[in-house]
């Protein structure tokens, strides 16, 4: 999911204050240590791409002791005081639910986000250290949706991650998590990098 960076009132709320106005918002927005960060609307390709890889890591792991979330889901990671939406999430075993709600939880195994133009520094550097503390964090991958690239993390060790980088369509993301590749050809199924053109040269105009 994706956010802006910049809130709208630069005041202190508290957790209750923010998942009140969450039930009523029109538009999803972070939280993050007092902070209240508005998320923007996800284009089709954005939602194209999450969606197909649900698809594909649900099948994959059908009857298997995983879990996975989309979108609406939203992530409490506690030692920072961040509540978020990742666009993908996979959980081995039961979920860990925050305050016994069922629309928060705590404990991913792995987390995806598709990177947009106004977020992506943050998925990759500020979010990235934030998502490093929670205990059963493993993998973060990062989906560039206007071309082919997918950027792969896999925690190895104690503070040590492994970086893979894939930017060919007849290659296959491989998770080290699971046994599982996932052809790059369905990740970016039906998604049209034309019209992010279209987009940017209207931008520009």
């Amino acid at each position: 999911m994706t956010a802006t960076l910049q809130t709208t009132e630069q005041r202190y709320f508290t957790e209750e204050q923010y998942l009140a106005l969450e039930e009523t918002a029109e538009y999803k927005s972070e939280y993050l240590d007092g902070e209240i960060i508005p998320m923007t609307v996800g284009s089709t390709n954005h939602n194209q791409i999450a969606g197909n890889l649900y698809i594909a890591l649900s099948l994959a792991l059908k009857k298997q002791n995983y879990r996975i979330f989309i979108g609406d889901v939203r992530l409490w990671v506690p030692k920072v005081r961040l509540y978020t939406y990742p666009d993908v999430m996979v959980i081995l075993g039961k979920p860990e639910y925050h305050n016994n709600r069922t629309d928060m939880i705590t404990n991913p195994q792995v987390i995806v986000e598709v990177l947009s133009k106004s977020t992506k520094n943050y998925d990759r550097g500020d979010k990235f250290k934030l998502y490093k503390t929670i205990p059963s964090f493993r993998e973060y991958i990062l989906i560039d949706q206007t071309q082919i690239n997918v950027e792969q993390y896999s925690k190895t060790e104690n503070k040590k991650w492994l970086y893979s980088e894939y930017d060919e369509e007849d290659t296959a993301l491989v998770f080290n998590s699971f046994e599982l590749e996932i052809p790059l050809s369905d990740v970016y199924e039906q998604v049209n990098f034309e019209q992010v053109e279209q987009e940017d040269s209207q931008n520009e105009e």
